[in-house]
């Protein structure tokens, strides 16, 4: 079976402006395929983010913290398959 992990895009959205983060992220949310994901890099905890993804699109995508901080947080956001 092959790693699929290693085939996940990560993107660090460390360097966009603020405004531009949350969209970057719905953006690639809106484009996820069943069975895709991707990994964010910020430098916070992207809580409100989630909550925003959850209210918008719920049930619609996972969220699994891969990193917690202090410097990063790493999280992996997935379309479950139907």
């Amino acid at each position: 079976m092959p790693d699929r992990q290693a085939s996940i895009p990560e993107i660090d959205i460390r360097n966009l402006i603020p405004m531009q983060r949350h969209a970057k992220i719905f953006e690639m949310v809106g484009n996820l395929q069943p069975g895709d994901a991707f990994v964010f890099i910020n430098d916070h905890d992207p809580k409100p983010l989630h909550y925003q993804l959850e209210a918008e699109h719920p049930k619609q995508f996972t969220w699994d913290y891969l990193e917690s901080g202090p410097v990063a947080w790493r999280i992996k956001i997935g379309r479950p398959r139907a």
